[in-house]
Order: structure tokens, then sequence, then C-alpha cells
């Protein structure tokens, strides 16, 4: 047989009142199995099990720590009792590292009780067993005659000589029954030198359920019997506790305990409550305010609040349903002393171990961010010491702890004053896995996802908590273009940083992009700073403020918009006066204005030109330039189509000075001079500004406008004189159906008309040539607006 030595702070052990108290400390129990045995001073060790525990008056649970806890009962089946003064129990702790416990090493513990203020009657509510001890010296019966003790009367003649009986009364009947026999039923009942005793399970068959001032009471009614000689001895050893009387708010627990209990207290009238005493495990908690527990009673009541986590008790973290709460135990024992007329005093003890629902505190997260540091600062809590970070996650990437540290993350514990701790986590602004966003006009919204991974409570469960912390700061400063112009361009030079990122340019509602520029004939130029733009003065999308005589006020905007959202920041814009001797523009809506330079020898009189229709005459001129400005729907103007371009076209022409002869042709001493104006339009883009140089060397774009001169060699003044000419409209090119005279016909503007024109002249000197046709609204040849359908043959 070995003896093996305790190791050192595995066992502590106390006695309180009259129960002994033994704690075995978890930590030297990890990864082991352990059991204890009950030493018989009679037949040797006893395994304790549910049923042995609560007959014999034993409890083996664990306190809020997790450690195990042994309570025993000095009147407990396997106690040394010494004339009721001097009790001692002991116990064999086994311990393997096998769940078989194979191989077990066991301690022996004995434990001592010096226990002999004895009231007359206590009664002991333990978490497993109901105990009632009584003096055997009580007077046996009451003088108040209840019915319980008058049913008990006929039967004491049935009463065994010399041995104890029993009698339990329940709403179901009477029950009588041999001591022997109500150890099988789970009672034990027992006699000492001075005193009588018995122990009930709850829930037994012989007890019932009563409630008393709101609380649900087990009860077990019964009567001791003994008969010896002359002498029979009845003795009530009834016993009744609490089942439940427990409450909770979000803030605290409140253990409810009557203060009168009518099984107990027969003479309700004589009852007076000497003292009432609570404490926590082992320990009497003599001032109950000073660690904020309120222990109040009245004539119906003995109610104990505690504050949800404090001292004494144990929170602990716990998830359910992947939500994370905590849970608050506390083990407490209440203590009344009472005396009433049919018995001279009662102590009466209940030890109770509560703990709380399961109560969800949902983690918050604080943004302690700290933008004029770039720094996110992001506080995650609160949670129990039980509670730990494990991983995290940054923009859904994930890292262990190590790994988060390496990148550059800052992680680190942090205590608030309740007592709960909190995990830091800082990342810098810049850092990759920080999302960026630009919004507004200068600012970054910073956007930090979180995703932690924690351990919860002793088991370790993982727990998964995902934030989101943003942070907008202005640090992003908005480009300043800078415009220049030289003789013949405008020029704008812009800042390069953010383009593309945060915001692009427009032209319009256009990308201005590298294919845009070129085909507008823009030069776009990069260095490491700036994008300088050079834009030719009649180049599209020039703006033109003001035209006059040989003078251009011309200008170019580009707008700054957000890639994203389209939303124009601001314009930046260039504007530039221009000499110019020749220049046609185009305006969008239609509007045609023209510097035209007349290089003839002789020089013309300039103040003679004309377009078309010979009544539009130019608005100011000298000796070389003469300057028009006119609408595509006036002064003759004709229009065609040519692809995807609508073309306009006009003539400037010099009306000539003719001086009179004797005979033809008539003499004349100015040039025949034409000038051929033309337009040009794309057919579904006619809002972009354009304008065209007088001899342009690329093709015409949209919106552009050209002038070609153009001089006759040969010149003679035709006599103009009544010819039998006849037009008529063919219905198609056969030319075989025409329509009738003076008949409406409705034509679109691209659809071809088939015209027949015929000489009726038979002079043979006379030919027919088709110079120009054109459509009016009239009658009248020199009316406008008109259309042409033929120029110059």
């Amino acid at each position: 047989y070995v003896l093996y030595v305790l190791p050192p702070g595995f066992v502590e052990s106390s006695c309180r009142s009259r129960i002994f108290w033994m704690k075995l400390n978890k930590l030297l129990l990890q990864g082991k199995f352990f059991q204890l045995e009950i030493n018989d001073p009679y037949a040797g060790p006893v395994l304790l099990d549910e049923k042995l525990a609560s007959r014999c008056g034993y409890v083996l649970s664990e306190d809020m720590w997790g450690n195990p806890v042994f309570r025993a009962s000095v009147l407990g089946c396997h106690v040394a009792n010494e004339a009721d003064e001097l009790f001692s129990l002991t116990v064999n702790i086994k311990i393997s590292s096998f769940s078989s416990m194979r191989a077990a090493v066991t301690y022996t513990y004995p434990m001592y009780c010096s226990y002999s203020s004895w009231a007359s009657r206590e009664i002991v509510c333990e978490e497993n067993y109901m105990e009632v001890s009584v003096k055997t010296d009580v007077p046996a019966v009451s003088n108040d005659y209840t019915v319980a003790w008058m049913s008990a009367l006929p039967e004491t003649q049935n009463v065994a000589y010399q041995l104890w009986q029993l009698m339990f009364v329940s709403p179901s009947g009477r029950k009588r029954i041999m001591v022997s026999d109500a150890a099988k039923l789970g009672y034990s009942f027992n006699n000492t030198l001075s005193r009588v005793y018995l122990r009930a399970p709850y829930h037994s068959n012989e007890s019932h359920v009563s409630v008393v001032s709101g609380v649900n009471m087990n009860m077990v009614t019964s009567t001791s019997m003994y008969r010896q000689r002359w002498l029979l001895l009845l003795i009530d050893t009834t016993v009744s506790c609490p089942v439940d009387g427990i409450s909770f708010t979000d803030t605290t627990l409140t253990w409810t305990v009557p203060s009168v209990i009518p099984t107990l207290v027969v003479q309700e009238s004589t009852f007076l409550s000497k003292n009432i005493l609570m404490g926590v495990d082992d320990q009497v908690i003599v001032h109950p305010e000073e660690k904020n527990y309120l222990l109040e009673h009245n004539e119906t009541h003995i109610r104990i609040t505690i504050p949800i986590g404090a001292e004494g008790g144990k929170l602990k973290s716990s998830i359910s349903g992947g939500v994370y709460g905590v849970i608050y135990s506390i083990d407490l024992f209440l203590e009344h002393t009472w005396t009433d007329a049919d018995w001279q005093t009662t102590k009466y003890t209940v030890i109770k171990s509560i703990t709380t629902p399961f109560m969800p505190q949902i983690p918050t997260v604080i943004n302690n961010t700290l933008p004029e540091e770039r720094l996110f600062n992001v506080a995650f809590g609160h949670f129990l010491s039980d509670v730990s970070l494990v991983a995290i996650a940054i923009g859904n990437v994930p890292f262990t702890l190590r790994e988060a540290q390496h990148q550059g993350f800052k992680i680190y514990e942090t205590l608030f004053s309740n007592r709960t701790k909190g995990f830091i986590l800082e990342v810098s602004f810049d850092d990759p896995y920080v999302l960026k966003e630009y919004v507004n006009r200068n600012e970054t919204k910073y956007t930090l996802l979180v995703n932690y991974t924690m351990s919860v409570g002793p088991e370790m469960t993982l727990y998964y908590h995902s934030a989101e912390v943003e942070c907008v700061i202005a640090d992003i400063e908005l480009p300043e273009a800078v415009g220049y112009c030289d003789k013949e361009n405008l020029y704008l030079a812009i800042p390069t940083f953010g383009l593309h990122q945060y915001w692009n340019l427009y032209l319009h509602n256009k990308l201005l992009n590298r294919h845009v520029a070129l085909t507008n004939g823009y030069l776009a130029v990069t260095n490491s700073t700036h994008l300088i733009l050079q834009i030719p003065l009649f180049a599209v999308g020039v703006i033109y403020e003001e035209v006059s005589f040989q003078k251009i006020k011309a200008r170019f905007d580009v707008a700054l918009r957000k890639v994203r959202t389209m939303e124009t920041l601001q314009m930046f814009s260039v504007s530039c006066s221009f000499n110019s001797s020749a220049f046609i523009i185009c305006h969008p809506d239609g509007t045609i204005m023209i510097s035209a330079q007349m290089k003839t020898v002789p020089a013309i009189d300039m103040s003679k030109t004309k377009l078309r229709d010979s009544s539009c005459k130019p608005r100011e001129y000298n000796e070389g330039h003469a300057f028009f400005k006119f609408h595509v729907t006036t002064c003759g103007t004709s229009v065609r189509f040519e692809g995807d371009h609508i073309i306009y076209e006009n003539e400037i022409s010099y009306e000539k000075e003719t001086l009179p002869g004797q005979s033809i042709p008539t003499i004349t001493r100015d040039p025949d001079y034409r000038l051929t104006v033309l337009c040009y339009y794309r057919a579904k883009e006619t809002l972009v500004l354009g304008a065209f140089a007088s001899d342009p060397s690329t093709s015409p774009p949209f919106g552009s406008g050209t002038m070609v001169p153009r001089s006759n060699i040969a010149v003679y003044r035709r006599i103009r004189q009544a010819l039998n000419v006849v037009s008529r409209v063919s219905k198609d090119e056969s030319f075989v159906e025409f329509y009738e005279p003076n008949m409406a016909i409705l034509k679109r503007p691209v659809e071809p008309v088939f015209l027949e024109v015929e000489l009726k002249d038979e002079s043979p000197s006379t030919e027919l040539y088709l110079e120009n046709c054109w459509v009016t609204r009239s009658l009248d040849f020199n009316s406008t607006p008109r259309w042409n359908i033929t120029v110059d043959g």
C-alpha cells in the first residue's frame, strides 16, 4: 500500500457550520480523470455516485471557476461522530490519466469539523437533498393537535418494539415504512446520541410541492415513531425546501425564500425571526452592502439581490447561436434562525448555486481613428478575460496574429474600467489592404474591413465578428490649370496627378482621350508633372465669344469630372483674342461667320460683294476684307448630304460695274470673282462648335467650313432673252410618267429628283446649258429661302 503526498495547493477544505467543504484545484487536474471515494470506518472505501450522494448527504459539483467542490453533512452516512460535537470524514481522491481509472494514484484526505451549537431543529436544503435533525429530548407532542399528528396516533399501536418507523403523509394518503425500507426509497434515517435525523431526496414519491408566498416548496411531511416499554416517542421530521424563487433582470439576480413556512411553523402567531445571515461559497458575508449585495426581509419574504458581475461570483463568456454573451454564476447560502412555541429554535440553511440565463453582449467596435496621423485605431470589445483573439482578416485577407504583426498591423489588448478588455488594431491608411475611394471634391474615403476570429471560454469556441470602419479626410488637392496662347493656338497646362485615377477630362460630354485629341486636331504632350494641350484656333471645341472684322475672341473649355460619378468639379478655360485675316466659323445653331479676303487685280470694292441672295451684303469691310454673318436657312444657302455629313454651301460674289459701249460685248474694268463657302456638319453630331481656315490641309471635321475662290477667264456679258424652255419632274428614272404642272410634290432631302428640261427653240444657233437649278417657296425666282438642285451645271 503506497501513500502519496498531496501536491501543494491541490486541496482546500473548511468547516462551515455543520458542513464539510473541500475544493480541488482544477489546474492540477488538467488532462486527467478523477473519482472520489468515501472511506467508511467499518466497510472501507465506497465510490461516490449520485444515489449515494443524495441519500448520504454529499454533494459533488463545480464552483464558478470550474474547480471540483465536495460538500458533506456532519450527519452523513460515513461521518465519524463523537458525542455530536466532533466529526471526521476521510475521502480518497483517485486521479488517473485514463477514463477507465486504471493506474490511478490515490490520495487520502481526512477532514475534521467541530460543531456543538446545535439548535433544537436544524434543516439543511442542499442542491440534491433535504435534511432535518431534531433533538430527541424535545417534548414529543404539540399542544396544537394538527391533522398530521392526529392521523399518526392510531398507527402508534402498531409500532414495533424498540424499532424506529416512519410515517409519511401526503395528499395521496399515509404510508408507514420501516427504516430499512426507507433506505431503499432513497431516504436516510438515523439517530445519534441526542438527535434524530431524516434525509430525503427532492421530488420523491412521498413528497409534494406547495406554493408558499409565491415560491414553490418541496415538502416531505413525516413523523418518526419509536416505542420502548412505557415510552412512545413521536418526532416531527417534516422538511420543506425551496425549489425556485430565482428571478433575473438585465443587471441583477434575485433569490427569494419565504420567511415563514407553514408546515415548519405550526403556530405562526408565536413565530419570531432571530437572525438572518447570507454567505458566498463557505464564507459568511457580514456586511453585504460593502459588496453591493442587498439582503432584505419582511414578514413574508427574505430576498437577496446580487448585481450581475458582482464580486464573489463569476462571469463566463459563452456563444449561443453564433452570438457572443455572458453567463454569471454565484454560490450563495442563506441561514435563517427563528423560534416558535413548538420548537425552541430552528436553524434553516439553504445552499443555492445560481446561474443566469445566457445574456447576449454584442461586442462593439470603437473607432478611435487618428485622421491627422493617417492611422486607423479600432478598439473591439468588451470581452471577459476568457476571450482571446486568434486570427484577423483585413480586406478579406486572413492573417494569423504573427502574420498580421509582420504585415505592419499593430494589435494589442487594452483594459476597460468595468474589468473587461478589448483588442486594439492599428492600420495605416496607406496600407494596400485598406480600400480607398475618391469622394466629394477633394476627399478620400478610407475603408477598413476587419473580420475577427475569437476563442471564447474554456471550451475555446470560435466566434466571428466583422466590422467596417470608415474615415473621410480632405487629402486630395484639385489640380489648377494654366492657360496661354500664341498667334494660332490656345494652350492648357493641366497637372497629371490624379488624372484617370480620380478624375478625367471631358470636352462637353465626350471623354477627352488621345483619340479624340488627334481627331480634333489637338496636340497633347505629357511631361513628369503636366499634360499640355495645344488647341488650334479653328479646331473643334473652340468657343468663339466675339467674332468681328479681322478679330476673334476664342475660348476653350475642358471639364474636370470624377471618374465614377461624372460630377463636374471645375472647368479649365483659356481665352484669348486673335487677329485673323480670313476665316469661316460654322456655329452649331446654323450661324455662319466669314471673314473673306479678296486678292484681285485690280482691287475690287468690297462693299459691293454679296452672297447668292443679293440682299445679303457684308456687315463690315475694308479695302481687302469683307465680313459676312448669316444663317444656313438664309441668303440662298444650299444644302446637300454626303455620307454622314450635311454640307451647307453659299457663294460670295462681286457685282461688276460695266461701262456702256457702242456694241457688244460690254466693257468692264472689274474682275469676275467668286468665293465658295462650305460648312460641314455631321448629321448626328451638330452640337459641337467648329471652324476651319481658308485652306484646309486635312479633311474637314464636322461643324467646319471652307472657302474656295474661283475666277472665270472668259468673261462675256450674256444678254438675257426669252427662250421657249419647258421643265417637267418625272416620277422615276425612266422619264415615262411625269407629275402634273403646279402639283405639290413631297420629297425627302436625300431622295433624288428626276428633272427634265427641254429647249423648244428650233434655232440652230441656240444651245441649252443647265447651270443653276433651285426650288423656292413662291414663283419669284429670287425669293428666299431657296434650295439648290444643281449649281454650275
